[in-house]
């Protein structure tokens, strides 16, 4: 296999064309077209034809390698290099014409993120890494903040299965709510996390997520001097459902408030009931 960089600057290009396309189907996008996975869990043909181009340019850089997709396009088997791909990331947002939404692209090799890149449509941003290279944007390094936890804006996402979260939610919001700058919801796991990298963020956590939401960002905020870990602390987080990424000052106050607000008994719950499990920023 070629060097990473190159690789990585190849496949940028890659993201970018499905960017291109995502953004030009905006449009001309009517919610007509949009299907329903489960409860507030969308799907359209933007999705689905942006997966199979995605799929399409990086066989044509690796062939070898196998594919974890959010929409099936491929599969994998005991490949040594595997592609981990959402060829759309925050459908809802995409959906409402609300920004951001993004193309986010992994390599692994076995349980090794070594390649991540994440295109965001709206601003035409494309964050990038690969393993010991360090992360940028555009061409330009990325460094986490230094920032400590009063001054932190941190991002705590709402995942579809809110019958078990809400509670969770709840307890986290008490938690920071006046105790730190301030809080948001991107509805894009990963470009949460480039914001993390980037230093625009300085937290952020979410649970019920797929492989292929997180993997990307991981690699570029861990390149950009971040920690990332899965919603339970530990280091390998890639075979999860859920991450805690920060600029490390904070990670262990972010991660143990996670960790109260799950094991403590839950609540009855304030938002809206009658919500089917499912993940957020599809």
């Amino acid at each position: 296999m070629e060097n990473l960089k190159e690789l990585t600057g190849k496949v940028c290009e890659v993201a970018r064309k499905a960017a291109d396309y995502i953004a030009d189907e905006r449009k001309r996008f009517h919610t007509e077209q949009v299907e329903r996975k489960h409860a507030h869990d969308y799907v359209s043909y933007v999705d689905k034809t942006s997966e199979r181009l995605i799929v399409e340019g990086l066989r044509r850089l690796l062939p070898e390698a196998g594919f974890i997709t959010e929409e099936g396009t491929a599969g994998h088997g005991r490949e040594e290099y595997c592609w981990v791909v959402d060829p759309l990331d925050g459908t809802t947002n995409f959906i409402h014409n609300y920004a951001p939404y993004c193309v986010s692209i992994a390599l692994c090799k076995g349980k090794e993120i070594v390649v991540g890149v994440v295109c965001e449509v709206t601003t035409g941003e494309c964050f990038y890494a690969w393993k010991d290279g360090g992360a940028y944007c555009n061409g330009t390094r990325l460094t986490v903040s230094n920032n400590a936890i009063g001054d932190a804006l941190l991002c705590l996402q709402l995942p579809y299965n809110s019958e078990v979260y809400s509670p969770v939610a709840q307890r986290l919001i008490k938690r920071f709510y006046g105790n730190v700058a301030s809080i948001r919801m991107s509805g894009s796991a990963a470009m949460s996390l480039c914001y993390v990298a980037a230093g625009r963020l300085d937290g952020y956590a979410e649970k019920f997520i797929g492989q292929w939401d997180f993997m990307a960002g991981a690699c570029i905020v861990k390149e950009a001097g971040g920690k990332v870990t899965s919603y339970e602390g530990e280091e390998d987080f890639m075979e999860g459902d859920g991450v805690v990424a920060t600029n490390g000052i904070i990670h262990q106050e972010l991660l143990e408030a996670c960790g109260s607000a799950i094991q403590d008994p839950p609540q009855p719950s304030l938002f809206r009931e009658g919500v089917q499990s499912g993940k957020c920023d599809v």
